[in-house]
């Protein structure tokens, strides 16, 4: 979002200082400065006309008309020693008459007193002089996402809607060794690739492993950030890495047990700030839950839980998901769970897994291709993955399922049977007819009238692969058990 600045400076060297800082800001587009109090209630009244077409332009916007607040700024900077009106004066009158404006005040006395007066005539903010660059794109950050939010409730565009617009996908582990890294890496690959800005954040405090994945040593880590109240562009940019694939990456870090330093409050201050920045922000939640990579769970749009088809990894992806429900953290039918290291000769296929654990499970699934990883995992290098690996073109189709990629980009690695992955890496022809998607039996002669476990067998689910399916009794696995 474009923050637009008007600084009302009298002094024409401190206009001068606050000017230069502002064409520093990242997506800042400051107006010349205005001298005194009458020229900036001037100018705001003829912007607000202007945007309601209004032709008096001394006239008070009227705040309940949509198009009176698009054309004025997001922020005014008021410095303490504008006139003739005083500043605290001047700063009561703007929030009355503009309620839509953030204002800032510009003072070289930041003490108590003066910011409680400056708060009750309605100001946003304090900058104390001399001026620091990240002090005052703090204060005009916060003070510009204040005004986006105010203009939806006047009933300003929807393009100001307030608050983070990244959108937060969690990668979270059933158990360990499931791959989690790996997904998470190859979905902001495949982001990127689509032309997002893409931040990638390892909050696996303690055992985390994105920056083994893409041959990285880098010595800022997101403990750095945990103790920061405002979290500048600046201060952000120092911490997070620019990979060369395009992707910030925010790493855990090297010391497991700092990872304590980062809790929920840390965990979602980090979060709103990358997402404020970035338009994909995918968070690698490792398998053991903590403090902070719960708060980005429950803060995600998209909440994965990656699982392998063995009973153990299903049954610790149930329990996950109960913690989940138990915590408040999120419901089971607002997960999407992945199956990782799919076969077709694999008894628990996903029908049954998104009957045990209540979750929905994504339509694309992981082939079990060890092989093609192999080479990238021992180099550290998984951005090298082979564009022909199977395991690589399914990751890519499941970033266009979830709507990490636009629709062609999606296509492009499902659009032709030989394109598509399969589970086994062969042709699909090659794949035994079944029963149709979606009905929850498994394909495979092991069903039907042939394998003698029909519906009525006896079988709990459906036919199964299997001596004990064959029989009509219950398979090694039962999702009802507590696991």
């Amino acid at each position: 979002m474009t923050i637009r600045i008007l600084p009302a400076i009298g002094d024409p060297d401190a206009a001068r200082a606050v000017s230069s800082l502002l064409h520093q800001l990242p997506d800042a587009e400051p107006a010349p400065a205005v001298a005194d109090s009458a020229a900036l209630l001037q100018a705001l009244a003829g912007a607000a006309a202007q945007g309601a077409g209004a032709p008096a332009a001394g006239a008070p916007p009227a705040a309940g008309q949509p198009s009176a607040v698009e054309a004025l700024p997001e922020v005014v900077l008021v410095h303490e020693r504008i006139g003739p009106t005083p500043a605290l004066e001047l700063i009561r009158e703007v929030a009355l008459r503009f309620p839509a404006v953030g204002v800032v005040l510009i003072t070289t006395d930041a003490g108590p007193a003066l910011f409680s007066a400056a708060m009750d005539a309605g100001a946003r903010g304090i900058v104390g002089m001399p001026l620091g660059y990240d002090e005052l794109a703090a204060r005009v950050q916060a003070a510009a996402q204040w005004s986006a939010g105010v203009r939806v409730h006047l009933g300003g565009s929807p393009e100001a809607a307030p608050g983070p617009a990244g959108t937060l996908v969690t990668v979270t582990g059933a158990k360990g060794g499931v791959g989690t890294t790996v997904t998470a890496v190859q979905l902001a690959l495949a982001a990127r690739a689509a032309g997002r800005s893409v931040a990638l954040v390892d909050l696996d405090l303690q055992s985390g492993d994105v920056a083994s994945y893409l041959d990285v040593q880098f010595r800022r880590s997101v403990v750095d950030l945990a103790g920061i109240q405002d979290i500048s562009v600046r201060v952000l940019q120092d911490a997070v890495h620019d990979h060369h694939t395009g992707l910030g990456l925010l790493l855990a870090p090297e010391e497991g047990e700092r990872g304590e330093e980062v809790d929920d409050r840390a965990a979602r201050q980090i979060i709103g700030a990358l997402r404020s920045r970035y338009e994909v922000v995918l968070v690698d939640c490792g398998s053991q839950m903590q403090s902070a990579n719960a708060a980005a769970v429950e803060l995600a749009d998209l909440a994965l839980l990656v699982t392998t088809p063995d009973v153990v990894a299903v049954r610790a992806a149930k329990r996950q998901v109960r913690l989940w429900d138990r915590l408040q953290i999120r419901k089971a039918e607002d997960t999407t769970t992945v199956v990782n290291r799919l076969t077709r000769n694999t008894e628990i296929q996903p029908p049954l897994v998104a009957k045990a654990t209540g979750t929905q499970v994504a339509r694309t699934h992981v082939p079990a291709a060890f092989k093609e990883l192999q080479p990238c995992v021992d180099a550290g290098r998984m951005q090298d993955l082979d564009g022909r690996s199977t395991v690589k073109q399914a990751l890519w189709a499941l970033a266009g399922e979830l709507g990490l990629v636009d629709a062609p980009a999606a296509r492009q690695g499902r659009g032709s049977h030989r394109a598509r992955p399969t589970l086994t890496g062969r042709k699909r022809k090659a794949i035994t007819p079944g029963a149709a998607p979606g009905s929850g039996a498994v394909p495979g002669p092991a069903s039907g009238a042939a394998s003698g476990a029909g519906p009525g067998s006896g079988t709990r689910f459906g036919g199964r692969r299997g001596p004990a399916a064959a029989a009509g009794g219950q398979g090694p696995f039962d999702p009802s058990g507590e696991g």
